[in-house]
């Protein structure tokens, strides 16, 4: 199986280096250069553009920050659709709108291309070591065909629905590690704030009910003063204002996400969109005056 890999990124560039590990051929582009030499140093072909590596590939990956970005690599000048061969996968493992998901599959389909919606969750650590969860949203034939490919890069591997589902499931996440963090620094600020060690607090409630996968990834680098992106505070906005444009569309309350949207644009407007998205204790400890560090 050659596979074809679109975009680079923080969580695109190890995905892909996981596949080289696992014998894959490989064939990337992206507007990055240095990102793309180093993939190409582990094994990777690089090709000049997305129609390119879809001409070349049996499964292609875009992994891209936002719908438009993935409208355009697939379906602008120069894109997937140009090149890709009847018969071919398209997997989009990027975060986008599930109205575009399906907009874009419409579109493939006239050119017997099958699409897959495949999000995943889990950072950048998850996708070095190969642990993410990956949801998945398309035909069930197509998934058997590329589920072994999917689980070198997963931790979890779930086929939820038709296409959309994967990145209805991805904004259902996004909701709640949003809530997750929020609720974190809640209590991490309340905590110091009451003359508490906000890292005792943490080892006293990692183990109850309060615990999570969230509080465990997140909480240490907070209390470390580490806001270094494992995912920003920018791509989360994007993921919300996904969840708070979905959820009007179906008819749903979304209180929450619209809080922690707030918090996380409050942070984007001081400089601060490119830290991670943990970083949404700094909106609590500006409130407050006080920082949380251990």
């Amino acid at each position: 199986m050659k596979i074809g890999f679109i975009g680079l990124g923080i969580m695109g560039k190890p995905m892909a280096k996981n596949l080289l590990k696992a014998g894959y051929e490989l064939s990337v582009y992206d507007l990055n250069q240095s990102a793309v030499d180093e993939v190409v140093a582990s094994g990777a072909k690089a090709l000049a553009s997305a129609k390119d590596v879809a001409a070349a590939s049996d499964v292609i990956i875009t992994m891209l920050p936002n719908s438009p970005h993935v409208k355009q690599a697939v379906l602008g000048e120069g894109g997937v659709a140009e090149g890709a061969r009847p018969g071919s996968i398209l997997v989009d493992m990027s975060s986008i709108s599930p109205i575009v998901s399906r907009e874009v599959s419409a579109e493939l389909a006239k050119k017997q291309v099958v699409m897959l919606d495949a999000p995943v969750s889990g950072g950048e650590p998850k996708a070095i070591d190969g642990t993410l969860a990956i949801m998945v949203g398309g035909p069930e034939e197509a998934f058997a065909k590329v589920e072994a490919m999917l689980k070198v890069m997963g931790g979890s591997v779930t086929l939820v629905g038709e296409i959309g589902s994967g990145n209805i499931t991805k904004l259902a996440n996004q909701i709640m590690v949003a809530s997750n963090i929020a609720g974190m620094s809640e209590a991490l600020v309340l905590a110091t704030k009451a003359n508490v060690d906000p890292e005792k607090v943490f080892r006293a409630i990692r183990g109850g009910l309060a615990g999570s996968t969230v509080l465990d990834a997140k909480a240490p680098l907070v209390l470390a003063g580490n806001f270094k992106p494992g995912f920003r505070i920018d791509l989360h906005i994007k993921d919300l204002q996904n969840v708070l444009d979905t959820a009007k569309s179906v008819g749903t309350p979304t209180p929450i996400s619209e809080a922690a949207i707030g918090m996380m644009k409050s942070l984007s407007s001081e400089g601060k969109g490119s830290d991670d998205h943990g970083g949404l204790i700094q909106w609590y400890e500006k409130l407050a005056n006080i920082e949380v560090r251990s």
